[in-house]
């Protein structure tokens, strides 16, 4: 096992160390780092061959609270970028950085404008992880985006997992109808949130 400090494994020539210390960094939840993430996720994002590294650097960025990466973050946000998944993980650090509040939805909501479908999953992934509770308008507005999608759309599943603090009827009636749907994840998430709990999920 490698007993460098995850600060250091940032700066490893090879990308699965970098990788390792991002990891690291994120499950430590310091602020601290942020600035050294920042620094190496501008380096990690001219290979496009790393891309897991960079999804574990901005998902880092997100879990450490580290605010002053938001306006570069938002450039990255229409970055082209082959790998989509590093879009979940810059939805997901958007939401956690650009909140006023603890729940606070106008950055979802405003990532639910880029027509950018993996970027709102992360969005939406965020809301779920945080659990949280957007003000009775935003909840209208992502349900009103989510509800015509089809049944075994990937943008419900967060939604259906977030719904579990979330009041009202319009809830209800969309978790009643996920409950009904084709993914087994979703009828799962859904019939939880439909108890008012929530269930432990281990996004990557």
């Amino acid at each position: 096992m490698d007993t460098r400090s995850p600060l250091e494994l940032l700066n490893d020539r090879h990308s699965a160390k970098r990788r390792m210390g991002a990891k690291r960094l994120r499950k430590l939840k310091d602020p601290s780092a942020g600035p050294a993430l920042l620094e190496a996720l501008q380096k990690e994002v001219q290979d496009p061959r790393t891309w897991e590294t960079q999804y574990q650097m901005v998902m880092a960025l997100g879990e450490c609270g580290y605010a002053p990466a938001l306006p570069y973050l938002q450039e990255l946000a229409s970055h082209p970028f082959d790998a989509t998944m590093v879009y979940v993980a810059i939805g997901d650090a958007l939401v956690r950085l650009g909140r006023e509040h603890e729940n606070d939805a106008s950055p979802v909501l405003r990532l639910m404008e880029t027509g950018n479908d993996t970027l709102i999953d992360g969005a939406f992934r965020a809301v779920a992880m945080l659990r949280m509770r957007p003000a009775t308008e935003a909840v209208r507005e992502i349900l009103r985006f989510v509800t015509p999608r089809d049944s075994s759309d990937g943008l419900r599943f967060w939604i259906a997992a977030a719904a579990a603090g979330w009041e009202g009827e319009e809830v209800a009636k969309f978790l009643r109808a996920c409950v009904k749907g084709a993914r087994p994840d979703v009828r799962e998430a859904a019939a939880a949130s439909l108890q008012g709990k929530y269930l432990k999920w281990n996004p990557l």
